[in-house]
């Protein structure tokens, strides 16, 4: 199948799974994770008319966004470093992965010297997996009012990566408890938080069954490096 008729494939998916559980299919976007793909490729799932794209890692993002149409929306999943901060806000619809009060500090004051406003989402650890990145669930809910009260972010939901597993309903808790988060911290604070980034290309309907808003593929698309 070519990268067009795949990524038709997921959309088909997406879809799928949203109407199963009772929702909107447009209320679930593909972010397209194209990841260590190069530009020329890339190309042709943004020629069949994917425009949000993903990427891991901030110097790639730099690389391919002037390769690629303008209307293009750039989506930072990765993990970012504090002093990758100025260089990729002027490129990102929306950062994924802060995971800590001093990043989206820095993110305010960047954005603020450059005079934007930066679309954020909060990296939850919802499994307490030592390996990945992330507020723990208690961290998140005691910073939560410092982090809305910073003037140059939009925090507009939250994300997580759960611990890799085959049983799909033994991944299904931590996109629960991520939505559950999502809602105690909108109702306690009084403020919307329209998304929730979970769910890959083998656990995505899971993830839309849960509430997922935003869901990260790149397998299912481009096929494994």
């Amino acid at each position: 199948m070519s990268l067009a008729e795949n990524l038709q494939s997921v959309l088909s998916a997406i879809a799928a799974a949203a109407t199963r559980a009772g929702r909107d299919p447009g209320s679930v976007r593909l972010v397209a994770v194209s990841k260590t793909w190069p530009a020329v490729t890339v190309r042709e799932i943004v020629e069949a008319g994917q425009l949000v794209l993903g990427e891991n890692k901030v110097q790639e993002l730099l690389e391919k966004a002037p390769e690629l149409p303008a209307e293009v929306e750039w989506h930072l999943i990765g993990h970012l470093q504090q002093n990758k901060v100025r260089k990729v806000l002027p490129h990102c619809a929306l950062i994924h992965s802060v995971d800590s009060t001093d990043l989206a500090r820095q993110i305010s004051r960047i954005a603020g010297e450059l005079g934007i406003t930066a679309p954020i989402l909060l990296q939850v650890n919802v499994a307490n997996d030592d390996a990945k990145f992330g507020f723990p669930v208690a961290g998140v809910r005691a910073v939560f009012g410092e982090l809305l009260a910073l003037p140059h972010l939009a925090i507009r939901g939250l994300m997580t990566v759960p611990p890799y597993d085959d049983d799909l309903e033994k991944v299904r808790p931590s996109f629960k408890k991520l939505r559950e988060l999502r809602d105690d911290l909108a109702a306690a604070h009084r403020c919307e938080l329209p998304e929730l980034s979970m769910g890959m290309s083998h656990d995505f309907a899971i993830a839309i069954d849960e509430g997922a808003t935003l869901v990260r593929i790149g397998s299912s698309i481009f096929g494994h490096r």
